[in-house]
């Protein structure tokens, strides 16, 4: 018996100094570790304009006015709600999915005025798997940017540059593709100063 209440307090006892350790002292040294070394990625990549947050650079936000860029489509609740994160789950031969994207390839060639000759972006088209991507292709980008050109009184090439300011390259030049984030490329088109 002496035996069995011994090992039963040897093992409460290294529970709770477990359970301080991985849940208190683990955590805390994270986020204080967070705090100096990469204090805007951990408090969510906030983006602020005159000190207000207006967003993070990691999540996307609906755009659906012709001067702005319009990011991929949305799967997540009633459109980029960070609490419905989440994709379809509809697979290549689902006749809803093939129906949605037929859908949205004509919308998109009807807003952006593109013709029957020109192939679309899958990413203007498909949701991405969380339903919250804030970046688009960087043809996708180029694709609208005469639409918001023409929206904003803009010469096209001005609007092509601010692409090219807000293209974010692979990284380490080979990993992922070019990409361009809707709500920072938005923002500057406003001329808004983006503190992020």
């Amino acid at each position: 018996m002496r035996t069995l209440f011994s090992e039963l307090r040897t093992s409460l006892i290294m529970t709770l100094c477990l359970a301080v350790l991985v849940c208190g002292f683990y955590p805390a040294l994270v986020w204080v570790l967070g705090q100096i070394l990469f204090p805007y990625q951990a408090n969510g990549s906030l983006v602020e304009i005159e000190g207000r947050p207006v967003g993070s650079s990691l999540i996307g936000q609906p755009f659906n006015e012709p001067k702005y860029f319009h990011p991929r489509p949305s799967a997540a609740g009633n459109g980029y709600d960070a609490s419905s994160s989440g994709g379809t789950n509809l697979g290549p031969l689902s006749k809803r999915l093939l129906g949605d994207v037929a859908e949205r390839i004509a919308r998109y060639r009807e807003i952006n005025n593109i013709g029957p000759h020109v192939s679309i972006p899958a990413d203007a088209v498909t949701a991405s798997a969380s339903g919250l991507d804030p970046h688009i292709s960087v043809r996708n980008a180029l694709l609208q940017a005469p639409r918001v050109a023409r929206a904003r009184g803009m010469a096209l090439d001005e609007v092509k540059r601010k692409v090219q300011t807000f293209t974010e390259r692979p990284l380490l030049g080979f990993v992922g593709e070019s990409r361009v984030n809707v709500l920072l490329l938005n923002l500057a088109l406003d001329g808004k100063g983006v503190k992020s």
